[in-house]
């Protein structure tokens, strides 16, 4: 061998050498890594709490054909888990979340959480107190409080967290945004927000009420489903998904579509806690002029009015922000085209500016501006967020990538701005309940609810404390 032969097997043996030496480096195990580390060839080991409803979509998205794992599954009602048992034979199954995250621990990343609002804040906490990553369903909670909370633990855990409302990674609430952060439509001083939820009953009897019971399911365990719930007899008009409409469980129409519509305001304006909210309700009556009382269940319709401060303004000091439910729509500005701002059936967003106004759908899709009553074709501003892979269907998927890379990657949904969006939501609810407060058969909370945010509490209506925070059954904490 001549040595120009040598020097290019030496050349060859040293980028070899090298090539090993680098991949020894970026290959590296999740335990060397330790706790809360994530290799970047590894996939994302999930485990999955609540296999029905929305889990439907959350658990493939996440799963990604394969492109991480689901390790381990969990649901209080083995008739919801079929499809995933199926799919996933090798993840064991629980029905008790607690003995998912106990026996399971040391085999898990992050976890997915698609179950009745009532457990939220329970399940969430207890699986970020291990240093579980949180893919956390919306509303975030059930009370105003446990959202607080759950905001403070993903920063002191230093935790990737994802609320389940995929329209903040769609393009739409991306361009309504730099719509409205443009100057477009001058000063908002008025935002409107309505949906056509509840779809479900409401302003009924419960089951409870009228004292009717139902066997309950073999397949189903029913005191690990009522969880923090106070306890109450089985009925199948509970579930599934109807249970939204009861207090002890669900967060109505709010909670189901307000982290989606009002997200879009919330992302474009900012605007903080609000300094009041207000509310009226549809009554019903059981007889002439005997109103009927159903303190078991949410009304058949609401319309909610928030008051924010408005520092970037200089005409307008606050700004008002209206929510409508049940087939109550707001009134809109003189000369804009109803059936282009209520175009869509699952509800919209209004901003109404000194310069004009702007509509959109569902996600902040479809845009709309008017300016003196007239519909615009004009040029819209380039979204300065970032776009989302995958956009709307991207949500779980950038939360998974974002586990990987490690707490301070963005997520479009972070509880740093879940959880202050979840605390408004879930404000309107407060007024909801005041609104229906009675004492001694008089409703005493039917009044403007003058709100500390950042003590959580009402200053001027003391009862409504009582739904910032509930109490939860004996033996759950």
């Amino acid at each position: 061998m001549n040595s120009k032969d040598k020097k290019t097997v030496d050349r060859r043996g040293f980028l070899k050498g090298s090539a090993v030496t680098a991949a020894s480096f970026m290959i590296v195990p999740r335990h060397v890594l330790g706790k809360g580390f994530v290799a970047p060839s590894d996939k994302l080991n999930i485990a999955a709490i609540g296999c029905g409803g929305k889990a439907g979509v959350n658990i493939p998205l996440a799963y990604n054909n394969g492109s991480d794992n689901i390790v381990a599954l969990c649901d209080v009602d083995d008739r919801q888990a079929v499809k995933f048992r199926k799919q996933f034979p090798n993840a064991p199954y629980y029905r008790d979340y607690r003995k998912l995250l106990e026996k399971e621990a040391k085999n898990i990343d992050a976890v997915i959480v698609t179950t009745p609002d009532h457990m939220h804040y329970v399940i969430g906490s207890a699986a970020m107190q291990l240093g579980k990553h949180l893919y956390l369903e919306k509303p975030l909670t059930h009370d105003i409080w446990e959202a607080r909370m759950l905001t403070q633990l993903a920063k002191e855990k230093k935790l990737v967290t994802q609320m389940g409302n995929q329209g903040s990674s769609g393009k739409g609430t991306r361009q309504t945004e730099a719509i409205v952060q443009s100057g477009m439509i001058g000063e908002v001083h008025t935002v409107e927000v309505w949906t056509d939820r509840p779809v479900w009953p409401q302003g009924v009897k419960s089951p409870r009420d009228r004292k009717e019971t139902m066997p309950i399911p073999a397949e189903m365990d029913w005191d690990l489903w009522l969880g923090t719930a106070p306890y109450r007899e089985y009925h199948e008009a509970y579930m599934p998904t109807r249970w939204r409409g009861y207090w002890d469980f669900g967060t109505g129409a709010l909670g189901d579509m307000g982290c989606h519509f009002m997200d879009v305001p919330f992302r474009a304006l900012k605007p903080g806690y609000p300094t009041s909210v207000e509310c009226s309700a549809s009554s019903v009556y059981a007889d002439f002029f005997k109103e009927a009382f159903f303190g078991d269940i949410g009304p058949q319709a609401t319309s909610i009015h928030f008051k924010f401060p408005n520092p970037n303004s200089k005409k307008y000091p606050e700004l008002s922000l209206s929510w409508y439910d049940g087939g109550i729509r707001p009134k809109i500005p003189e000369g804009c085209d109803y059936e282009k701002i209520f175009s869509s059936i699952d509800g919209g967003v209004m901003f109404i500016g000194t310069k004009g106004v702007l509509a959109c759908e569902l996600f902040g899709n479809n845009p709309k501006l008017f300016i003196k009553g007239q519909l615009q074709e004009a040029k819209f501003p380039t979204p300065t967020r970032p776009l989302v892979e995958g956009d709307t269907t991207g949500h779980q998927q950038q939360w998974v990538k974002a586990c990987k890379a490690g707490f301070g990657t963005y997520t479009s949904s972070a509880f740093d701005e879940a959880g202050p969006l979840a605390e408004i939501v879930l404000m309107g609810n407060l007024a909801v309940r005041s609104y229906l407060h009675r004492e001694n058969g008089k409703f005493t909370g039917r009044k403007k609810l003058l709100w500390d945010g950042k003590n959580m509490k009402i200053t001027n209506f003391d009862p409504a404390n009582a739904f910032v925070k509930r109490q939860y059954r004996e033996g759950w904490t």
